[in-house]
């Protein structure tokens, strides 16, 4: 999972990122001679990996990865020109989600470039330069559309239309500073989209950067933002980078009474991980080959084909039947073996959809 982390300046991106990832990058601001984005791969921990490392003794455990990248995006009144903007398109478009850093916390040293705190307006900002990448690629685009419709085969026309059509409705809420996300569009609509990357389309978490003092008005600041921000694939999570990021320099049962003190349940890491599971409607599905324990992050709906091919494509190309165990039944019997005379194991074919927890072991003839 690739997931972008955007900001104004100022706002506590590399905080953040720095908090996610135990990174020790350079927390200062962007400047058309520093463009270079921040990238960090963290392991995914999951207690079920634990527990199964713990009782099948495996010689080697693979834990799931996610990829954080904090780039630096152009605002509209510093850019000038081609502000760094292009050469993060790439990033942004193929990341699977975007990270919004918004800032709320007060600092006299590090004042804001609005002068002032306000996360929505900052948000709405920030809605605004992503809705102009989007725009620039529908302009794009329909130009082509108009150069293709003059010489296009008639069988090909009306789906070129009903292309054309859409994206003409979404420009428009585009222009009137409607996200697409925000545009109430159809699942077949949205499906089309695909292959556009539309920025404003993808899964968003917006963090709300609150300083120690707001801690325990945390809940409070996160909801009344949310309330403006009712979409499925967008949720909202208030933290402290500042605090988190110190926290994770600490030993570990340090930060354990560190954090019960501050009344925080879990890390910011864990939590953003889970949030992004659930935001993208992921799962987790194990598998147990040549000592070799290992998670895999797949699409909820994926069937045991796909799954298979995504360990390999040979397994995909041969295969015959999943061999599967839910970690629930796993976990009750302590081992594989006792699990295999219970008959607790299952086999399922191709069609079957992959469950969250799954062990699985692809039975496969090449």
């Amino acid at each position: 999972m690739d997931i972008c982390i955007i900001g104004l300046p100022k706002s506590g991106k590399t905080t953040i990122f720095n908090a996610l990832t135990r990174g020790k990058s350079e927390i200062a601001a962007y400047t058309p001679s520093n463009l270079e984005p921040n990238v960090g791969v963290v392991k995914v921990g999951d207690p079920r990996m634990a527990l199964l490392e713990r009782t099948l003794r495996p010689g080697k455990t693979i834990l799931a990865e996610i990829k954080y990248t904090d780039i630096a995006i152009s605002t509209i009144k510093s850019r000038k020109g081609a502000h760094g903007t292009g050469q993060f398109l790439n990033y942004l478009s193929s990341t699977n989600a975007l990270l919004h850093v918004v800032r709320a916390f007060s600092d006299e040293s590090i004042p804001h470039i609005e002068e002032s705190i306000n996360p929505q307006r900052d948000l709405s900002v920030m809605d605004l330069e992503l809705s102009l990448f989007d725009l620039g690629i529908i302009e794009r685009k329909l130009e082509r559309f108009d150069t293709s419709l003059k010489s296009v085969k008639n069988t090909e026309r009306d789906a070129i239309l009903r292309e054309q059509a859409l994206l003409a409705k979404i420009k428009r809420d585009l222009e009137k500073e409607i996200p697409i996300w925000q545009q109430g569009l159809s699942l077949e609509e949205l499906k089309h989209l695909d292959n556009y990357q539309f920025l404003t389309a993808k899964p968003m978490i917006v963090v709300i950067n609150i300083g120690e003092n707001q801690l325990s008005q945390a809940a409070f600041i996160e909801a009344e933002l949310r309330s403006a921000c009712l979409y499925v694939s967008y949720d909202v999570v208030a933290i402290c980078g500042k605090l988190e990021m110190e926290l994770i320099q600490l030993d570990e049962t340090e930060v354990g009474a560190f954090r019960r003190e501050l009344g925080l349940e879990e890390s910011a890491l864990e939590r953003l991980v889970r949030l992004s599971y659930k935001l993208l409607g992921l799962i987790s599905f194990f598998t147990i080959v040549s000592s070799e324990l290992k998670a895999w992050t797949i699409s909820s709906g994926t069937t045991a084909l796909q799954a298979a091919g995504k360990i390999h494509t040979d397994i995909e190309k041969g295969f015959i039947k999943a061999e599967v165990i839910s970690f629930n039944d796993f976990s009750k019997c302590g081992n594989l073996a006792e699990a295999k005379k219970q008959g607790l194991f299952r086999l399922e074919g191709k069609n079957y959809n992959i469950q969250d927890g799954d062990i699985i072991t692809f039975l496969f003839n090449v």
